[in-house]
C-alpha cells in the first residue's frame, strides 16, 4: 500500500500586492525577508498597487466607502493570479472578507497604542483651547471630543509622511497617528505622547499586520496556510479575532467609533471595547475575560455587555449622522 506523501510543497516564487505607501512597503519587504529566510529557494517578490483609498484624499473613508477602499485592488491581483498574497495593516482589513479571501496569518503586534505628534506642544492636555487637532478616524475624534471638549477636531486624510507633511506645514496644532506605523518607519522620534489604552482605547486589530490569500487549493498543489504559518503570532491571532469579532457584531466600519483592544495573560484573554458617538457625548464601554483559545465567544459576550448599555441605539445615531448629506 502506497503511503501519503505529506512533504510540503514549496513555491517557486511567490508575489506579495502591497499599497505603495511607504508604511505598506515596509511591511511587505518585513514580510518578504521573513519568507527569503525560511524558504532560501523561493522567488519572492512585491508588486506595488495603488488604492481607491490612497486616491481619495478629500473626503473621510466614512463618506467614500470604509475600509474596503485600501484593498479591493490587492484582492483582484490576487484573484487574477497576478499576485499570491497581500500584507495589510489589520485595522485596514474589513471585518467580512469577500468570497474566495481568507486571512492565513498574523504577525507580532507592534505597540497598539495611539501617539500625539505635535512640534510645539507635549500633550492633548496641554494644547490651548481652540486648537486644531488632526485625525483620520471616527473613533480617535470621539474619544478626544469626550476628554477635551475645547479642541477642534479636523480631518485627516493621506499615508504617514503626508500627514506628517500638514502638521509641519502649520494646518494642525497636532495630528493623531498609529504608534507602530511611526515606530516602524523609523520615526518614533516624532512622537511627543503616547496615548495610553486607558485614554484611547485603540481600533480593533490596530498595531497588528496580517497577510490575505485566496481560499482554497492552487493548482500547483502548494498549500499558502502550511507555508505562512510560522508567521502566525498565536497570541496576537487571538487577540485581534475577539476584537474584530466585537466589531462585526455591530457591523463596524469607518462610519462607526468603535475601539477594542485585548491582551493574552498567562492563558487568559482580556478585552476591552467602547462604542461612542463621533461628538464623544454618549458611549458605552465593557470589558471581560476569558480563554485564550476562545476569542470569538469573548467578543460575544463583551458585545452583548455593549448591548445592554444601549450601543446600538448610539450606533444608529452614528449611522444616521454618517448618511446625513
Amino acid at each position: 500500500m502506497k503511503t501519503k506523501d505529506t512533504t510540503q510543497r514549496l513555491p517557486s516564487r511567490l508575489i506579495i500586492a502591497s499599497r505603495e505607501s511607504r508604511l505598506a512597503m515596509w511591511q511587505a519587504t518585513h514580510v518578504r525577508d521573513r519568507l527569503a529566510a525560511l524558504y532560501p529557494d523561493c522567488q519572492i517578490d512585491i508588486l506595488g498597487m495603488t488604492t481607491r483609498g490612497d486616491q481619495i484624499l478629500d473626503r473621510t473613508l466614512s463618506k467614500v466607502g470604509g475600509k474596503g477602499l485600501f484593498v479591493k485592488e490587492l484582492e483582484v491581483a490576487m484573484h487574477e493570479g497576478r499576485a499570491d498574497l497581500a500584507v495589510h495593516s489589520l485595522k485596514d482589513v474589513p471585518m467580512e472578507l469577500p468570497d474566495g479571501f481568507e486571512l492565513a496569518a498574523v504577525l507580532e503586534r507592534e505597540d497598539a497604542r495611539d501617539a500625539f505628534v505635535s512640534n510645539d506642544f507635549d500633550s492633548l492636555a496641554g494644547l490651548p483651547a481652540g486648537s486644531v487637532v488632526g485625525t483620520s478616524s471616527l473613533r480617535r475624534q470621539a474619544l478626544i471630543a469626550a476628554r477635551y471638549p475645547q479642541l477642534v477636531i479636523k480631518p485627516l486624510r493621506g499615508n504617514l509622511d503626508t500627514r506628517l507633511g500638514k502638521l509641519d506645514r502649520g494646518d494642525y496644532a497636532a495630528i493623531i497617528l498609529a504608534a507602530a506605523g511611526l515606530k516602524r518607519l523609523g520615526l518614533e522620534r516624532r512622537i511627543r505622547a503616547y496615548l495610553e489604552t486607558d485614554e484611547s482605547l485603540p481600533a480593533a486589530g490596530q498595531g497588528a499586520m496580517a497577510i490575505e490569500i485566496v481560499s482554497g487549493e492552487r493548482g500547483d498543489g502548494v498549500d499558502l496556510r502550511a507555508v505562512l504559518a510560522p508567521l502566525n503570532h498565536e497570541d496576537t491571532a487571538r487577540a485581534v479575532a475577539a476584537e474584530r469579532k466585537v466589531s462585526r457584531v455591530f457591523g463596524a466600519s469607518c462610519q462607526i467609533p468603535l475601539a477594542a483592544h485585548a491582551i493574552v495573560e498567562g492563558g487568559e484573554l482580556q478585552l476591552r471595547a467602547i462604542v461612542a458617538t463621533p461628538d464623544g457625548r454618549r458611549s458605552a464601554f465593557a470589558e471581560g475575560s476569558g480563554p485564550a483559545n476562545l476569542p470569538e465567544q469573548l467578543g460575544e459576550q463583551v458585545s452583548a455587555l455593549l448591548r445592554e448599555q444601549d450601543a446600538d441605539a448610539i450606533l444608529a445615531e452614528c449611522k444616521a449622522e454618517a448618511a446625513a448629506p
